[in-house]
């Protein structure tokens, strides 16, 4: 898309240089008023011919042959750039459209179920929880000053042979569907959704390295717990993105979203 977008900004350069050259210069052979020598220029330039007007003069005439030359490459080149241009954009807005329904399906699925669970060990909930419970009026900045406090939010699981039994059956549960959302085409580009993927996974294959949770060493859980935490972090930047697009895309979600917000402890589904 970004090279796509390049090439667009070259042509239109080049198109408006050819421009304002192709126009001067035909005032200046032909001795005609700018309307006319612009509209000469775009004639020449857009190849299509001249019908009701032509150079008269010999230098003109040489004058047309360069901008047709010249011009007509890069008129056709900022048609083309910008078709394709619009063509990857409609199919970006499709693929978005379709990657965030698998988000919506991962969340209702798994997603909801583990802010829940990690929320409730997280030892330092308290100071970063009223900065995640949204409402109806929220806006982008609201969204972005969220991001802002997660980014300095302290991550400390309290994690115990229960949070881990616990949490192994849960992944072990959904191992399937996480593993036909690796399948899924559409989540190729989203590099947050795949690193959170990998997160997990990571996560699950170290629980079920281990065979007797409660015999784990203080060592283990140390590092048993960087992992909790990563994929913790991932988890909640991925549902504040998710969040926002429900806010500017579907209200109506959103408004369930807010009244099932885990970080809220009055949260319920139920309107009042």
């Amino acid at each position: 898309m970004k090279e796509m977008i390049r090439r667009l900004k070259i042509f239109l350069s080049l198109f408006i240089l050819l421009t304002l050259i192709g126009t001067l210069g035909f005032m200046t052979l032909e001795n005609i008023s700018l309307a006319e020598a612009f509209y000469y220029n775009i004639v020449t330039m857009s190849t299509v011919g001249y019908g009701d007007i032509h150079p008269t003069t010999p230098q003109g005439r040489w004058f047309a042959i360069f901008i047709i030359v010249m011009g007509g490459a890069t008129f056709l080149g900022v048609v083309a750039n910008a078709t394709e241009l619009l063509i990857a954009r409609r199919e970006s807005m499709t693929r978005r459209r379709k990657l965030n329904m698998v988000l919506g399906t991962f969340f209702s699925e798994i997603g909801y179920g583990l802010l829940m669970a990690f929320s409730g060990i997280d030892r330092n909930i308290k100071s970063i929880a009223p900065a995640l419970i949204m409402t109806m009026n929220w806006q982008g900045k609201d969204f972005m000053s969220a991001k802002k406090a997660l980014a300095l939010h302290h991550f400390d699981l309290d994690i115990h042979a229960k949070v881990l039994n616990e949490t192994h059956t849960f992944l072990m549960g959904k191992r399937q569907f996480l593993i036909d959302l690796i399948e899924n085409p559409v989540l190729i580009e989203h590099e947050m959704f795949s690193e959170l993927l990998l997160a997990l996974f990571h996560l699950m294959d170290e629980l079920n390295s281990r065979e007797d949770f409660n015999r784990l060493p203080k060592t283990d859980l140390a590092h048993i717990s960087k992992d909790f935490n990563r994929a913790y972090r991932t988890l909640i930047l991925q549902w504040m993105d998710y969040q926002q697009h429900l806010k500017f895309n579907y209200p109506y979600l959103f408004s369930l979203a807010v009244r099932q917000n885990p970080f809220n402890p009055d949260s319920s589904p139920v309107v009042r």
